[in-house]
């Protein structure tokens, strides 16, 4: 029973948080979209974020094996409270280089926040779970992962929503003491040891010497990468200013495609029961939904191209998009997790999770640069090409 209470006292503290990371990412967007600022400074407004993450992931692994999994996650709901009051704080009166530069700051910590409380949350789950269960390991890493997307879909609604509402330091306050109440919940009910080492890792051992990791690392770099080159910055100014959406129906619209994004990545080990008859997935899974989601952005890029429906392939093809993507996702997510070793749980997974941030980096860059020169569709065949490298690289996995 311990180990159910503490499991949902972190997934709880995920969850707080990713609300308030969702809705964070959409105020930001589409407040600084509507001053006039391009899609490219909308780019340099997220890449601080991204960047950090990638430190944050790699060393973040090494804090939790030493400090323990505790530690970690609560330094980053603080982190993401002082973000969010941080922004509380522009002066409208800034030049916009100085705004730019100050909102990339509190990005930087708000990417430091998210990555410490990811890894802390998924590497906590592995401390829960007796090795010989990897089919339940598989179940709750899937619901984990797939109610935190959930979560960050309505965060995205609940963006648009409280900027329309509430203005952008109303709805800031609103997160930040929400997410204040639950650190405190957290301090006072997680055990003090989850997740730390038995014997101190050094930091030179911070880098993942294990080859299905680093594997599955690299193909993770490349899906993650092909989601955010046309999601973060082409998609949202798309549906603003080419379909003339209102910020609510902008949040609303990617809120939905991120709530089913998640409940399809929840329910990827019962998707995928038949085929795989109980056993859990190997690297043959990430391979084959990786190439199951290539053709996807291809085909949407030519019918824009072409004129043909541009509105409908565009809303369509990204629930397509979401499912195919949903379920790679969720494989990738299991797999890290079952190759992790023992006490090194949490630097395994935080070096994956590196990845995934060099990843986002990536592709938040290629999403604002790209619009900026070839529009949506360019967006859309950088994607494939990345989904394609993602494949190749999975074809090398264990099976």
């Amino acid at each position: 029973m311990s180990s159910v209470r503490n499991y949902s006292l972190v997934t709880l503290s995920y969850w707080g948080f990713t609300l308030t990371d969702g809705a964070l990412r959409m105020l930001v967007l589409l407040h600084f979209h509507k001053l006039g600022y391009s899609s490219i400074q909308l780019a340099f407004l997220f890449l601080l974020y991204e960047f950090f993450g990638i430190v944050t992931n790699l060393v973040g692994g090494w804090l939790g094996a030493r400090l323990g999994l505790r530690v970690t996650l609560f330094g980053g709901l603080a982190l993401q409270v002082v973000a969010l009051a941080m922004l509380t704080q522009l002066n409208p009166e800034w030049t916009a280089a100085a705004v730019v530069a100050y909102v990339m700051a509190s990005q930087a910590l708000s990417g430091i926040a998210k990555d410490l409380t990811k890894m802390s949350a998924k590497s906590a789950i592995k401390t829960l779970v007796p090795d010989d269960q990897q089919g339940l390991l598989f179940k709750w890493v899937a619901l984990l992962t797939g109610s935190k997307n959930a979560l960050k879909g309505l965060g995205f609604f609940l963006g648009g929503f409280l900027l329309t509402t509430f203005g952008f330091n109303g709805a800031l306050w609103g997160m930040a003491g929400g997410l204040a109440l639950i650190l405190i919940l957290s301090v006072l009910s997680l055990p003090q040891d989850i997740g730390r080492a038995k014997e101190k890792p050094l930091f030179s051992s911070i880098l993942s010497h294990t080859r299905e990791i680093n594997i599955l690392s690299a193909a993770r770099f490349f899906l993650f990468g092909s989601r955010d080159a046309w999601f973060v910055v082409g998609l949202p100014i798309f549906l603003y200013s080419v379909l003339d959406w209102t910020f609510t129906q902008v949040g609303a619209y990617m809120a939905f495609w991120v709530i089913g994004y998640g409940a399809v990545q929840a329910l990827s080990p019962q998707l995928l029961a038949l085929g795989l008859k109980g056993a859990a997935p190997t690297g043959r899974q990430a391979m084959v939904w990786a190439f199951l989601l290539l053709p996807i952005p291809a085909l949407i890029a030519l019918a824009i191209g072409y004129d043909i429906q541009p509105a409908a392939a565009v809303l369509g093809g990204l629930i397509l998009f979401g499912i195919a993507f949903a379920v790679n996702s969720a494989v990738h997510s299991y797999l890290i997790v079952a190759y992790a070793q023992g006490d090194r749980v949490a630097m395994n997974v935080g070096f994956y999770y590196m990845s995934n941030a060099g990843g986002r980096l990536l592709g938040t860059l290629l999403s604002g640069v790209v619009f900026q020169w070839y529009g949506l569709v360019g967006c859309l065949w950088t994607s494939a090409i990345l989904i394609f490298a993602s494949g190749m690289l999975a074809v090398r996995l264990p099976r």
